[in-house]
């Protein structure tokens, strides 16, 4: 194992349409994808296509969606430690103007308890908060044995403020900003607060503002693309967790910036295409991204 990712599962349907029916109305939609979902789960799927797959605690059902799923990570070569749930949670996603709608079912109701792994030769653990019990128990025994924790705070949960005490990286997003009536920069403020070594938020368009291991505060701004090419924004977060995960094992010699720059670039490859699974980049993608719309870091 080089790295663990835990986090809930979902299958994403995401489709683009001018018009949402209501009532007995029917109307074809012009594209669509089917993919993997979930936060954590995205990034572990991220780091797998960049080329060092990791193992991953997720939910599964056993119906037709949960063994779709698990097909899914055998295409990757993902260890998948399934945590049994009686119903796969879908996420049904309309992309439009840079941002996207979402409806989801979820069933989190887990029948078992987490499974204890060996964490072995483990260099990074990286989580979205789902699957709490799970996600305080690894983050208290990665911390302990010096291995790199990582949170992907997309939104407030119920042991937000206990888990960040074990975090050493939380980039969270703009939403949890509003969800805790802080603006981004006193976000970065909390999260210092927490002992988080480094901190930051990720905001679409304008970037990302963070801090170092120094506290000193940057931003890196979001690559210059034009909004005509920004097809689908679903899963750019998880895609740039991802990333930056993959950066750090691959090369832990380079800085954070480094990291997130690589990061930037993977997320911007995302955004130009259909689905969690097209906007996977490989090593070469992410070069070209970032030759055609290279800025300053």
């Amino acid at each position: 194992m080089q790295a663990l990712f835990i986090g809930q599962t979902y299958i994403d349907v995401v489709f683009i349409t001018d018009h949402m029916p209501t009532g007995d109305e029917k109307h074809v939609a012009s594209d669509y994808a089917v993919s993997f979902g979930g936060n954590a789960v995205t990034a572990a799927f991220c780091c797998a296509k960049l080329g060092i797959v990791p193992d991953l605690i997720a939910t599964v059902a056993n119906d037709w969606l949960g063994r779709m799923f698990q097909d899914m990570c055998a295409k990757y070569a993902i260890s998948l430690h399934g945590r049994k749930v009686n119903t796969s949670s879908l996420s049904f996603i309309m992309p439009k103007d840079g941002k996207r709608a979402i409806v989801r079912c979820r069933d989190d109701s887990h029948i078992h308890p987490f499974p204890i792994l060996n964490l072995g030769n483990c260099r990074a653990l990286h989580i979205d908060g789902h699957q709490p019990d799970a996600a305080i128990h690894y983050a208290k025994v990665c911390r302990e044995a010096g291995i790199l924790t990582s949170l992907d705070g997309g939104g407030l949960r119920t042991n937000t403020h206990e888990l960040l005490e074990f975090i050493d990286v939380a980039i969270v997003a703009e939403r949890l900003c509003e969800q805790m009536d802080l603006t981004p920069e006193q976000m970065l403020d909390y999260l210092k607060s927490r002992g988080c070594r480094i901190g930051g938020v990720t905001m679409g368009e304008k970037g990302l503002l963070w801090y170092n291991e120094t506290g000193t505060v940057e931003t890196m701004p979001a690559m210059p693309i034009p909004r005509e090419r920004v097809l689908d924004t679903n899963g750019a977060g998880d895609v740039f967790h991802g990333a930056y995960i993959y950066s750090y094992l691959a090369h832990p010699g380079k800085t954070w910036r480094e990291h997130f720059d690589f990061a930037r670039a993977a997320s911007t490859f995302k955004i130009q295409r259909l689905g969690n699974e097209a906007g996977l980049p490989t090593l070469v993608d992410i070069a070209k991204v970032r030759h055609e719309f290279e800025v300053r870091v």
